[in-house]
């Protein structure tokens, strides 16, 4: 993607900067006590309306079962404006916190550039991929350094990724552009321990509909709300479809100013996939 002046990326990127605090803290502290009762039991009519006691529940596991099923498979959409969007396939592991996968960024006149990623807790890594042409066209930052010792334009890219060496990464910290709040958002949504249901409810989750996705059947929430991420009574910016057994398939976050949410989807256990010993530095 090309670079922003900055002029351009500073003000957008400091106007996000405490929404997204205040919407990962939804995700890594849980939720805040509040006031809403929770609804024990369901009307037929399809109204977003407050959780059920179940509905609660299943909602609380999910990160638990995120956590127990990695290292999951994933696909993040990012709408970066300016007609521009990058799509990253990967593989996340909730037992270290990391991730690593392909990005390809495409713009109104068509493919912008490709390469591989790696991120964690901290910031993310880029580096380019052996179905590379050279310029890899970096999401939010100059082209990345040439690969090394590849083994092969098949592999997946966690296979990839192991074989570059430290240097040939172009590490940075991240900033509130919507790829990187939707990684950062990403690799924190599993834990080793489901929220308290009562305090999911009472601090603003909401049922908003059915969906069906891939031949199964998923309910359709809006999150809990942290202090700063959404106006008093407004809807929480993260939605979460959840199955029956507390199964999470697909998050949305809705951006700031863009009217596309990043969108994850978590489409199951990648029992093979090994993630690299973090062969970059984000700090």
């Amino acid at each position: 993607m090309p670079r922003k002046t900055k002029a351009e990326g500073r003000a957008p990127r400091r106007a996000r900067a405490g929404w997204l605090k205040a919407v990962i803290a939804i995700v890594v502290c849980g939720a805040a006590a509040g006031g809403v009762a929770v609804y024990r039991t369901v009307s037929d009519e399809a109204v977003e309306r407050p959780v059920t006691t179940d509905e609660a529940g299943r909602l609380a596991l999910s990160r638990l079962n995120l956590y127990q099923a990695s290292p999951v498979a994933v696909t993040l959409t990012a709408d970066e404006g300016g007609g521009v969007s990058i799509r990253v396939d990967g593989v996340v592991d909730y037992r270290t916190h990391r991730g690593v996968g392909r990005y390809r960024t495409t713009g109104a006149g068509g493919p912008m550039g490709h390469g591989l990623i790696v991120w964690d807790t901290g910031g993310l890594g880029l580096a380019p991929d052996q179905a590379g042409t050279g310029s890899t066209g970096s999401p939010g930052s100059t082209n990345s350094p040439g690969n090394t010792g590849s083994p092969g334009t098949d592999a997946p890219a966690w296979q990839q990724a192991e074989h570059i060496p430290r240097q040939g990464w172009s590490p940075r910290t991240y900033t509130a552009d919507p790829l990187d709040a939707g990684l950062n958002l990403l690799v924190q949504l599993g834990a080793d321990r489901p929220d308290n249901p009562l305090l999911l409810a009472q601090s603003g989750a909401r049922w908003l509909g059915r969906d069906r996705i891939d031949g199964r059947d998923y309910d359709r929430f809006a999150g809990p709300r942290a202090q700063g991420s959404a106006p008093d009574g407004a809807r929480s910016p993260l939605t979460y479809w959840v199955d029956g057994d507390g199964g999470l398939r697909r998050v949305t976050m809705r951006m700031p100013g863009l009217g596309t949410p990043t969108t994850v989807e978590l489409t199951g256990r990648q029992a093979d996939a090994k993630l690299p010993e973090a062969p970059w530095l984000t700090g």
